[in-house]
């Protein structure tokens, strides 16, 4: 095993209310990387449910930030600080407004666009410059209501897809890991349908 060490964060909002809401997808896809790898994320840490454990022979800390979206900067800051964790080895995994349902997106860095839990960890990490995977979550027809389309449950036809998705993700999680953010951008940048697309 390396000396790599690495620092998944999925981002969402703790309680079961907002369990299977579009916003807790980082949530849902650190937890679906936990169970792939036999992590436990039940440890309290920096503010944060974390778990340890190897992702391709490589030291690997999975965490939930438990301050709600808009507070995740200060966690994530956090814990690559206790953990000497470089900022190029913090993936950040985060649904996307701006991106169709069920379309992924593999940075290398990059703004936070209009995502508030993005923004926090954006300003408390002081950089840009740190790995991300952006999940999609537009409905296809026009939201009235931002805020609280990502807030309420998940529709059952998202429900029915969302096995896939979450296996999905966290592969791209783990290639990023195992192999470096551009030969998993290559692999698993998607449009909605499934097509993968060579550019990011």
């Amino acid at each position: 095993m390396d000396g790599e060490h690495w620092l998944v964060v999925g981002l969402g909002n703790p309680g079961p209310e907002y369990e299977f809401s579009p916003h807790n997808l980082g949530f849902l896809v650190a937890d679906r990387i936990a169970i792939r790898n036999g992590i436990r994320v039940t440890r309290p840490d920096s503010q944060s449910l974390t778990g340890a454990g190897v992702i391709a022979g490589k030291p690997v800390r999975v965490a939930k930030p438990q301050t709600y979206m808009n507070l995740s900067g200060g966690p994530v800051r956090l814990l690559a600080a206790k953990h000497e964790v470089a900022f190029d080895r913090v993936i950040v995994v985060y649904d996307d407004l701006d991106l169709p349902w069920a379309s992924v997106r593999v940075r290398a860095k990059g703004s936070a666009g209009s995502h508030n839990g993005m923004k926090s960890v954006v300003g408390s990490l002081g950089t840009r410059e740190f790995p991300r995977v952006r999940i999609g979550i537009h409905p296809g027809h026009p939201v009235s209501s931002g805020k609280d389309f990502v807030l309420d449950p998940m529709k059952k036809g998202q429900r029915a897809e969302l096995d896939s998705l979450l296996d999905y993700a966290s592969q791209a999680v783990e290639t990023i890991i195992a192999e470096g953010v551009e030969k998993a951008m290559t692999k698993y940048n998607r449009r909605a349908g499934g097509s993968t697309q060579e550019v990011a």
